[in-house]
């Protein structure tokens, strides 16, 4: 049985319930409360009030998803285009992807190997099998070009 969105009170504990399951950035929280039916001025007011609180946080939201991201394998390239997606603005996302602390050559080369066992391609075709794998994920060419040089394994 859903609950009906018709109170602040509802609308707030929907949300709480929805953060205390993983951090959510503000447009995807208010999306998934206009889904199950609140309306805008109750939204906004809930929303408000956690953010004042600290429940909410964008920060927060993006340090998680960057750091879940690259974790997966994922590149600056993709985390960055997802985040957009999700309606966070540009310089917020490249401030969360610099404080990140992630080494993208390591993370990229670490992803390479678990996919391709560490063989470097051996031909043109290889090279570019692998080089769409990786740019798929969100890497540079410079970056993928840096790992089939030999250049980005060492530093």
């Amino acid at each position: 049985m859903t609950a009906v969105l018709d109170t602040l009170v509802a609308v707030r504990r929907t949300a709480m319930d929805l953060l205390a399951r993983r951090e959510h950035g503000r447009v995807e929280l208010t999306r998934k409360l206009r889904q199950r039916g609140a309306a805008d001025e109750l939204i906004e007011t809930a929303l408000d009030r956690l953010m004042e609180e600290g429940l909410l946080s964008e920060s927060r939201y993006l340090e998680s998803f960057v750091s879940s991201r690259a974790r997966s394998g994922y590149g600056p390239l993709r985390i960055r285009e997802e985040l957009g997606q999700r309606g966070l603005s540009r310089p917020d996302i490249e401030l969360a992807l610099r404080e990140s602390d992630i080494n993208w050559q390591e993370q990229l080369t670490d992803t390479w190997r678990r996919k391709f066992s560490g063989h470097l391609p051996i031909d043109a075709r290889e090279r570019a099998k692998q080089g769409r794998f990786l740019a798929y994920r969100g890497y540079s060419m410079e970056m993928i070009n840096r790992l089939f040089n030999g250049r980005g394994m060492e530093d």
